[in-house]
């Protein structure tokens, strides 16, 4: 890339058009250490080994062997005392290595160091300090940089113009990137491979999928035929946005066109079945990429043997987990933790512990998730003893207890009748330096009212909305739902009216709650009242709402009206459930000649 003419300069002013940035080369906004590289130890004679320091820079370049910053930057010290100075390609090569360690701070001070010293940045260079600038998120900065190359008399290259692109889509600014994209194809730099690939990447993470996909319709429509990746990137976004049908089809699509999908389209087509519980069709999958010698990965088995286990099927869990281990692949702490959870989903508690012991003898480390997991298996068997061992034991082992963990110990402590104990690791919690979230206090306001404890509620409470420390409808359902049960329904309603007040909207939940208190003390008008306000409110009545009003109505001789909320619910696809068909079979019993209630019982 050498001088460009001034036709050619002039050509590109559209980045100035664009982006209308006219700023110098702003190294005084960088101003990183750069571990005082400049009084670094073990500098040479500054003419000895000359050619040995520049062939071991060029041949670690080459062979992309840099994995320490501090030997890099002891080689750029003794290339900056060499006498001559390298040339300014041997210092790019150099820089790009620091870059490519993702220490682009380090990069931008370098330069400024290699120009302080009368060693200029050519084109090459500037592309470099354009890309660390792009992923320290200072686009702005990138395009300066460009000026710089413009007003150099070079014309960049599509390396070049491709960092911005993706410096923008890291920005979230997709649009502009289209729009430098197209005013590039304007002046002649065709998108390439990456260009594309940048683009349906950017807008695949805004969720913006389906213009991921028009954009690869124009992309097959002209010269450029999309690869795999291209494919796999589309393919992971419909999958994500649980729109598996269409993710197959663009498999198949991709196969039809000779683009052979590989190990990353299957393991996106894999989750995505999973996730829908399609763990049938997953395997069917699984079959096909090995019968194209495509090998699973970890991932692909760890995938299967989460959701299987969710489904409950333990056995074939097992299977899939062995078969990995006998391919040779070594289960990774997501696999084990995914296997461990299928054994306390179903309270096989003994082989939890088994299958953990095992990950730990294979070398591999137990993470938060793999605590939290054994550590809620144990409260749900109201074994919270054990679990306080595994709390002591996640310290021991440097593995720090998160909020899950407390969350899931303290509603342990209430589930088996120790409240003091449950506010105390409250306590213990916040002084650890753990912030709660709403579901801590949720627990906490759920415990203390189950418990009895509605004194302390309701300090907490005050505590919560004082601070702003739980502002969530959440607490709200929790604390009415204890005040009703206890039989405090004026407090319950009084919460329940200044929900609005509070910047909050009663939910479902909510109404359902204060109406099953209502039925609960016999007031069924105030309940009735409630139902055609959630309506009203944009609140539209569950199951669970006709049945507890419907139940609260019968309960008290009002057959009439149950009968009409009967129908509703019915036409609303809803099912009575147990306890109301129960009573209905009752009533029909007494009225054995009601034929409204033989077509409800139908």
């Amino acid at each position: 890339m050498g001088m460009a003419s001034g036709k050619s300069r002039k050509s590109l002013a559209f980045v100035f058009n664009y982006l209308i940035i006219r700023v110098r080369l702003p190294f005084h906004a960088f101003t990183y250490s750069t571990s005082n590289s400049g009084s670094r130890e073990n500098v040479q004679n500054p003419n000895q080994n000359r050619n040995q320091i520049l062939k071991s820079v060029r041949d670690q370049c080459k062979a992309r062997a840099f994995r320490n910053l501090d030997h890099a930057l002891d080689l750029f010290d003794r290339m900056l005392h060499l006498h001559p100075l390298p040339s300014i390609q041997d210092f790019t090569q150099l820089l790009g290595a620091i870059a490519r360690m993702k220490h682009y701070s380090e990069v931008i001070t370098l330069i400024k160091k290699m120009e302080s010293v009368g060693i200029s940045s050519n084109v090459y260079t500037l592309s470099v300090l354009i890309n660390c600038f792009c992923h320290l998120n200072r686009v702005d900065f990138g395009f300066s940089v460009l000026a710089r190359i413009l007003k150099l008399g070079y014309q960049p290259n599509r390396i070049t113009l491709n960092t911005l692109v993706k410096g923008l889509c890291l920005q979230g600014n997709i649009a502009g990137a289209v729009s430098l994209v197209e005013e590039m194809k304007k002046k002649g730099y065709e998108p390439d491979a990456i260009t594309s690939g940048t683009i349906v990447n950017g807008l695949c993470k805004i969720g913006e999928t389906r213009v991921a996909i028009e954009l690869l319709r124009k992309m097959e429509k002209g010269n450029f035929e999309p690869n795999v990746v291209l494919y796999n990137t589309i393919i992971d976004s419909l999958c994500k946005d649980r729109m598996v049908t269409e993710a197959l089809n663009l498999c198949f699509e991709m196969k039809s066109k000779c683009v052979q999908p590989d190990l990353v389209t299957y393991n996106s087509l894999i989750q995505g079945l999973c996730n829908f519980g399609q763990w049938k069709e997953a395997k069917t999958l699984l079959n096909e990429m090995v019968q194209r010698k495509i090998l699973p990965d970890v991932k692909t088995f760890s995938i299967l043997v989460d959701t299987i286990c969710k489904e409950g099927m333990l056995t074939e869990a097992e299977e899939f987990f062995h078969e990995m281990i006998q391919r040779g692949i070594k289960p990774n702490t997501v696999a084990y933790n995914s296997l461990i959870d299928g054994y306390c989903l179903q309270n096989k508690m003994d082989d939890a512990v088994k299958s953990f012991n095992m990950m730990v003898e294979r070398g591999c480390l137990p993470d938060e998730f793999s605590y939290n997991i054994l550590i809620n298996g144990y409260c749900q068997n109201k074994r919270i003893d054990k679990a306080m061992g595994l709390f002591r034991e996640m310290s021991n082992k440097g593995v720090t207890p998160d909020v899950v963990t407390y969350n899931t110990l303290i509603g342990g402590f209430f589930r088996v009748g120790r409240p003091h104990a449950a506010v105390e690791l409250f306590h213990k919690m916040r002084a650890y330096g753990q912030h709660p979230d709403p579901q801590t206090y949720a627990i906490l306001l759920d415990g203390l009212c189950k418990n009895k404890h509605f004194d302390e509620a309701m300090t907490l409470f005050q505590e919560i909305e004082a601070n702003k420390l739980g502002h969530d409808i959440v607490i709200y359902n929790v604390l009415i739902d204890g005040l009703c049960n206890a039989g405090k329904l004026t407090a319950a309603k009084k919460l329940f009216n200044s929900l609005p007040t509070k910047g909050l909207q009663p939910n479902v939940r909510t109404y359902t709650i204060m109406i099953k208190g209502f039925c609960k003390e016999g007031l069924t008008d105030e309940a009735s009242g409630l139902l055609e306000n959630m309506d009203g409110n944009g609140c539209s009545p569950n199951d669970r709402t006709y049945n507890i009003i419907i139940q609260g109505l019968l309960q008290q001789n009002e057959t009439s009206k149950a009968m009409e909320l009967v129908k509703i619910m019915v036409d609303k696809g809803f099912s009575a459930n147990v306890t109301i068909v129960s009573m209905l079979v009752d009533l029909l019993s007494a009225k054995p000649g009601d034929k409204e209630l033989q077509e409800l019982l139908q």
